[in-house]
């Protein structure tokens, strides 16, 4: 999204600096707003567009804004001029415009404009007025251009129109609103050029007609380069899927499991199967390539690098760290053994959080987006499937921390059906690949030693435990 691309009008530039002070307050508090804790030092509108106008007794403004943040440099880092000067994020908002705002929507005020082209009108979050939700389904289902916008669908999928809308209150990074308990429409917040992977990698399995994820039926894009013709090029912004009523979240279902003394291995076994299901998926309806030594080199020199961060960031990793390196020394020399791996497209962040089980058992895979603080190009690159694997395994031991005492054998038994079902379809167990399986667990280890650390230090003592066990004897079974 380059200065000379979007190329925003002087009402967009009047717009924005009507809403500026309302916003500098408003953004913060947000959930998904990810630039918490540095103070926001301009607006820049990417895009403005009038979906319902101003004079509509509500109308709706779709914004892509650039926030300008100054850029906090690591310990013993100096910053220079050019860093200082990145481009900042870039958000999508969702702007409700009303005179007065009734009492029921009270709670989803922004502020009062006081300047500018909407001096005396009362601005709100929009996702939380059915009107201006029940809009955006109907822009869905009616394929077409609104400005830089693009809406897109699969005329299969029959979206009635009428359903109630709601918003989800539980969403981190993005936004969703539910239809009637039929479709969902999840919002990407931070958006990048490019087509979204929670977009991108669910059509690809559609196509495959792999049951494991819901086939999305609509989505929309933004159009923010001269010929942007293709969703490749465009900016995805968000995507309609069916809804899974009754489903129940993994995380979830196995704390309660748990916390009853329950057995959780049958799901667990049962979940590896539908992970080796999307894995196939992917292989047949993407590009694969091979690791080969210069490639698996530099995977473990990414790994080792990241180590080397973490530490220097949380002292309590340091004494685990050369017991740690060495998962990532055993990789880079079975790659200069002549050692290679596959690489495919995956999930890039599985847990227990990302599944649903229905009422009859089956379980779907979401959230394809992948890990949103990482580059949108490292997102969509292909890496070995046993990471999403590591990425499993690691959410057994979180649930298994939860309670009093840990339950070690509990998380073992787990990350033992799960590999069992992931062969069931794979025809390999994970297991059979320990220098592999080490490296990408302790890698996950390390990324939620530096996030606990930083977001939930009562939660820290977990992955700790796993860098402990990691560093001691190498093996990825081995109790908490």
């Amino acid at each position: 999204m380059s200065e000379a691309a979007t190329r925003p009008t002087a009402h967009a530039t009047a717009l924005l600096a009507s809403l500026d002070p309302l916003l500098r307050e408003w953004l913060p508090r947000q959930r998904w707003f990810a630039g918490k804790g540095r103070p926001i030092s301009a607006f820049e509108p990417v895009a403005v567009t009038e979906l319902l106008p101003r004079s509509s007794p509500a109308g709706l403004l779709h914004l892509l804004v650039r926030i300008r943040q100054p850029i906090v440099p690591a310990q013993d880092a100096p910053l220079d001029a050019a860093a200082a000067e990145r481009p900042g994020d870039c958000y999508q908002l969702l702007i409700g415009v009303r005179r007065t705002l009734p009492p029921q929507l009270a709670s989803a005020l922004i502020g009062h404009v006081t300047e500018g082209p909407l001096a005396g009108q009362t601005v709100y979050e929009a996702l939380h007025d059915p009107r201006l939700s029940a809009l955006l389904l109907e822009r869905l289902r009616m394929p077409g251009r609104h400005g830089v916008l693009r809406f897109e669908r699969d005329m299969s999928a029959g979206i009635p129109s009428g359903l109630t809308p709601r918003p989800l209150a539980a969403e981190q990074s993005n936004s969703s609103i539910v239809y009637g308990d039929t479709f969902i429409l999840k919002l990407f917040r931070r958006v990048v050029p490019g087509v979204n992977p929670d977009l991108e990698i669910p059509l690809h399995l559609a196509r495959q007609g792999c049951a494991r994820v819901p086939a999305p039926a609509a989505w929309f894009l933004a159009d923010l380069t001269s010929g942007a013709a293709t969703t490749d090029e465009a900016c995805g912004l968000g995507v309609l899927q069916p809804y899974l009523a009754g489903a129940e979240d993994g995380w979830e279902l196995a704390l309660r499991r748990l916390d009853k003394g329950e057995d959780f291995t049958g799901e667990a076994r049962a979940l590896g199967r539908a992970t080796a299901e999307v894995h196939a998926a992917l292989a047949a309806a993407l590009p694969t390539v091979t690791l080969g030594r210069v490639q698996v080199e530099r995977v473990a020199d990414a790994m080792a690098q990241r180590l080397a961060a973490a530490a220097q960031a949380v002292p309590a990793l340091r004494p685990y760290a050369p017991g740690l390196l060495t998962a990532f020394e055993a990789l880079a020399d079975l790659g200069g053994e002549g050692q290679s791996w596959t690489a495919q497209r995956v999930h890039g962040d599985l847990h227990l959080g990302q599944c649903l089980r229905s009422p009859d058992g089956h379980w779907s895979i979401i959230d394809f987006e992948g890990e949103p603080a990482r580059p949108l190009a490292e997102r969509r690159m292909p890496q070995p499937p046993v990471r999403d694997v590591a990425g499993m395994l690691r959410s057994f031991d979180y649930a298994a921390c939860t309670g009093e005492p840990w339950a070690a054998e509990w998380a073992a038994d787990c990350r033992a059906a799960y590999c069992v079902g992931y062969a069931d379809v794979a025809g390999l167990d994970p297991r059979t690949d320990p220098v592999l399986l080490r490296a990408h667990e302790t890698d996950k280890a390390v990324y939620e030693v530096l996030y606990e650390a930083r977001h939930r230090p009562d939660w820290l003592a977990v992955p700790l435990a796993a860098a402990r066990r990691l560093a001691g004897d190498g093996s990825a079974d081995a109790a908490l």
